[in-house]
């Protein structure tokens, strides 16, 4: 049988999902209102009236932070992206567990069929005697 044909239907789907190329991205997109600093200005004391949204995407990079500012068109489509990131790295877990569910049935029809076999035995005899388990 090829090993092809063996591949349970669970992991063939995922595997033709996680072929799919798409733009992906990891990450955090903040979304930030800020006060100017300006004394006469009114986000000084009103809330409502801050400046912005400004948008940055962040990221680690090498254990290092990278943000990056956005403006609103590009927030929204960073957002899509992160998005399908999100839904690739669901699709890699799925994918794990799948693989090892189908390693673990390997495992037990492997033990089934030497179970049944009686096991493997000694193909010749020893040809020295045992060690003393006194010393």
């Amino acid at each position: 049988m090829d090993k092809l044909d063996q591949v349970p239907d669970p992991v063939r789907v995922i595997a033709k999902e996680l072929g799919q190329p798409r733009p992906m991205r990891r990450g955090s997109l903040g979304e930030r209102l800020i006060k100017c600093g300006k004394a006469r200005c009114a986000c000084a004391i009103d809330e409502q009236a801050r400046h912005g949204p400004y948008f940055s995407l962040t990221r680690t990079v090498d254990g290092r932070t990278q943000s990056r500012r956005l403006s609103a068109q590009e927030a929204e489509r960073v957002r899509q992206q992160l998005a399908a990131g999100r839904e690739f790295r669901q699709q890699v877990e799925a994918m794990w567990e799948a693989c090892e569910q189908w390693a673990d049935e390997e495992l037990t029809r492997q033990a089934a069929d030497q179970a049944k076999k009686g096991g493997s035995r000694r193909s010749s005899p020893r040809k020295s005697r045992p060690r003393s388990k006194r010393s």
